[in-house]
């Protein structure tokens, strides 16, 4: 048993959306939430640039003693999860988009996937999509503009919804029947992208409930699991101001009772 804290990352408000599965499904584990605020968006940068902004909230985390990393964060995963693997020995979880539940879902044998450029031009992604290739045929869309909604609070908006909509609608329209959410930042615009769905019969794949499965398994493999009688804490840390770790921490309320793909 070990009651010292996961660590969550992200590169600012997104992985609130796997932040909210573990304290859901892992009820007596302290969580420490790191979103950078200050550097967000990941998809835009260059490998060099998101490493390090990787390994110094990793650095942050390791110092306030937590005992496995969820790099919640695509494009971090994408660009610095093979960096973190050689130089740090506690355990990792990393993120790539769900192709394979959509394509062994799909009943159209087309699937979509919304994703930042980073995390589409990473190899994970390309090695996963090649194996599913002659199974499904997969549409990418970078999603342009859906960070900077969600980080500005605007998912609600009819902005949002215009984005939504002429991005998602030409895969649709093309017959993907499975949409994955290939940035942890997407399940905000869920309710949008189910407005634009409409009544066809799409789902929309977000692999946060994933990511906990694979925590929680290694928390048991490398007997990390908190006590039961564990009361657990959630704090927040931001390489931003103080005002960005307010938005933080109320954003994590909101998600808390959240209805989110």
């Amino acid at each position: 048993m070990n009651n010292a804290p996961i660590g969550v990352f992200d590169s600012g408000l997104g992985g609130l959306t796997v932040w909210r599965e573990l304290y859901r499904k892992l009820p007596h584990e302290s969580l420490i939430y790191y979103g950078d605020g200050k550097n967000c968006p990941y998809g835009d940068k260059n490998r060099e640039e998101v490493t390090a902004y990787v390994d110094l909230a990793v650095r942050r985390l390791i110092d306030r003693g937590v005992k496995l990393i969820v790099v919640a964060c695509n494009a971090a995963t994408a660009m610095a999860i093979d960096h973190l693997r050689r130089n740090y020995a506690l355990p990792l979880v990393g993120l790539e988009p769900a192709v394979k539940p959509a394509a062994m879902a799909s009943r159209s044998g087309v699937i979509g996937i919304l994703a930042t450029a980073a995390t589409l031009n990473g190899h994970l992604f390309r090695e996963t999509s090649q194996r599913y290739a002659d199974r499904v045929k997969i549409l990418t869309q970078v999603g342009e503009g859906f960070v900077e909604l969600v980080e500005s609070n605007r998912e609600q908006t009819p902005e949002a919804l215009a984005r939504v909509d002429k991005l998602l609608r030409p895969m649709l329209d093309a017959g993907a029947d499975q949409i994955v959410l290939g940035c942890t930042h997407y399940p905000f615009l869920s309710a949008a992208m189910r407005r634009v769905i409409g009544e066809r019969r799409v789902d929309l794949v977000n692999p946060a409930a994933a990511i906990e499965r694979q925590a929680e398994a290694l928390l048991r493999r490398f007997d990390l699991q908190a006590e039961p009688e564990h009361t657990p804490q959630y704090d927040f840390m931001t390489s931003a101001d103080e005002t960005y770790r307010q938005r933080l921490i109320a954003k994590s309320e909101q998600v808390r009772t959240m209805d989110i793909d």
